[in-house]
């Protein structure tokens, strides 16, 4: 039998890039968690904020190593399972490229230094400055590649002729309509993700081995940082709605089963369709869709049955986003809810209910990312660059690519287990508390031994 070669492309490509997403979501989250901890604790001279910042660095890492395997699959799988895609956009798409990787280079750089520096200077905002280009490396690697799927989804700045992309200004390709509002939400939900992460983390410490006051200080700082890019993240979901209805509309409507174009359009959420293509079982929230698409109830909003049938994005896009939104918005309640019970006094935010809630709610933050980039991919189609060329058109017709699948599956079930092995004897044989009693006495080891010397000499 024939070997589908466009479907293994498409689940080589989906197995990396769900993989890869993970680490490249804490790649970009954590460096700015471990800037605003040591900040803290060197403005309130408190060890324990200082005591995460060391904490997470390390596992922040192995998380690295991990991506850097991840991100070096995907630019090989660019040749090798898309070779035509690559043909006819690797001119637009190589600046994007390169920054990435010159990028990423520059935060691991600084992040070395930032490792092997902790306690080697007098004046300790000094080290505390090295994490700005960590996060800020870490940032622009996110925005770089984000520029890349902008352009896939809204191609610009070139001029087609005789089947290829010429003229090229590869700014304006990086730069096209898509790329704020995408780096805009890959930004704030990764920030958002490694936060809930850390949050999680320190409540499930808490449920299993009681309340210390260092994951107490580390669960009410994550908490704070889920609070605010879980608004900001409901803010880019907006300025994301609002772009696919003017640009992408056939997307918006195959995530909302809208099938008809008309003004008021209802916001339809959960449901299934019949083989009628009737919804059923949907809450219909009236002429909302008209307002998350246009700021206005009456807006008009086209209909997925204006577009050719060979050009509408599959069904399946709607419990996509229905389950992305869906935790989204769940997180914002879970981290409001927090702080409700922190200032209502006569209710206690570390009971076990909502310390389960919080630790619940790390393993959703990342669901919510793998469903919304799966949305993104899935509801692209059937274009790998959007009016240009089909995902049938850039696959690789080797049926060779079958092999390659399950190469790349036995890599990450291997990369996985290591990840998780190593992390699990980084952190579960050193606890926080033994590690700060190890630390305080050192410094207090190490100032006795300054002190006597002084007093000999």
């Amino acid at each position: 039998m024939a070997v589908d070669t466009v479907l293994w492309s498409r689940l080589v490509t989906g197995l990396t890039l769900g993989f890869h997403v993970i680490f490249a979501t804490l790649g970009v989250g954590i460096p700015l968690m471990i800037a605003i901890a040591e900040f803290i604790g060197i403005r309130k001279k408190d060890p324990h904020y200082i005591l995460m910042a060391k904490r997470w660095s390390r596992g922040f890492v192995i998380s690295v190593a991990v991506g850097v395997v991840t991100g070096t699959a995907i630019s090989l799988q660019l040749a090798l399972v898309w070779p035509n895609f690559m043909k006819l956009a690797g001119n637009v798409i190589a600046l994007p490229l390169f920054m990435e990787v010159f990028a990423f280079f520059f935060e691991a750089i600084f992040l070395g230094i930032y490792l092997y520096t902790w306690d080697r200077f007098k004046n300790p905002y000094i080290h505390w400055l090295l994490t700005i280009p960590v996060v800020a490396g870490a940032g622009m690697s996110a925005v770089f590649i984000t520029t890349v799927n902008g352009f896939m989804n809204q191609p610009e700045g070139f001029v087609m002729q005789a089947g290829q992309f010429t003229a090229v200004n590869p700014v304006q390709a990086m730069l096209n309509t898509a790329t704020f509002s995408k780096v805009f939400h890959v930004l704030s939900s990764a920030y958002l993700t490694g936060a809930a992460l850390l949050a999680g983390i320190a409540a499930l410490a808490m449920l299993k081995r009681g309340v210390s006051a260092y994951h107490k200080k580390g669960l009410n700082l994550m908490m704070a940082v889920v609070l605010v890019f879980s608004l900001l993240n409901t803010l880019a979901g907006d300025v994301s709605a609002k772009f696919l209805a003017e640009h992408q509309p056939e997307k918006l409507a195959a995530a909302e089963w809208h099938f008809e174009t008309e003004s008021g359009a209802d916001l339809i959420l959960l449901g299934w369709l019949n083989a009628e293509h009737e919804i059923i079982g949907a809450l219909h929230l009236p002429k909302l869709l008209s307002f998350l698409a246009f700021g206005d109830f009456n807006a008009e909003v086209t209909g997925l049955n204006e577009f050719p049938p060979d050009e509408q994005p599959p069904l399946l896009v709607h419990y996509l986003f229905d389950l992305m939104a869906g935790i989204g918005f769940a997180l914002l309640a879970i981290s409001s809810l927090y702080f409700l019970f922190v200032l209502w006094k006569k209710r206690n935010p570390l009971n076990k209910w909502l310390l389960g809630l919080v630790a619940l709610s790390a393993p959703l933050a990342f669901l919510a990312v793998e469903m919304g980039w799966f949305y993104a991919e899935i509801g692209r189609q059937p274009w790998i660059i959007r009016g240009y060329m089909r995902v049938e058109e850039a696959a690789t017709s080797s049926p060779s690519v079958r092999i390659l699948f399950f190469v790349f599956l036995l890599l990450y079930i291997v990369l996985g287990v290591i990840c998780v092995l190593v992390l699990k004897r980084l952190f579960n044989n050193n606890p926080a508390e033994l590690e700060m009693e190890k630390w305080l006495q050192a410094k207090q080891d190490k100032t006795a031994a300054n002190t006597e010397n002084g007093g000999h000499a």
